[in-house]
């Protein structure tokens, strides 16, 4: 397989730099997927090289998916964690009850409310 051309690398740096922005991840993060040491633009364009004479731009673009799906599949875990946390906790609103009491003080509250009544 032929080198990856200068200008392809820099297309290929300022389309990356442009895909993590887009998905609010970093250059640190992307270095971390693609098991470098590094996250300089230096290192990244290295192993995009290295990705480049194994398979040509396939390669990379089959490598970059497969980081995209990750980090998709991470999102959606972390969603579903944080959606599931804020029902739990509206469900305790709607008794007007504040959840992070501890026991002790709940049972006085109800105390206190059933008196009142």
């Amino acid at each position: 397989m032929h080198k990856l051309s200068s200008q392809d690398e820099r297309e290929l740096i300022v389309f990356i730099k442009d895909w993590l922005k887009s998905h609010g991840y970093s250059q640190k993060d992307l270095a971390t997927q693609l098991n470098i040491n590094s996250s300089r633009t230096t290192a990244i364009s290295k192993k995009l090289k290295d990705l480049y004479k194994k398979g040509g731009i396939i390669s990379i673009a089959k490598n970059l998916i497969e980081i995209e799906q990750y980090w998709i599949n991470t999102t959606n875990n972390d969603e579903k964690i944080t959606y599931s946390e804020e029902n739990n906790n509206q469900g305790y609103n709607q008794l007007d009850l504040n959840y992070k009491l501890d026991i002790d003080e709940l049972i006085n509250q109800m105390e206190k409310d059933h008196k009142s009544n």
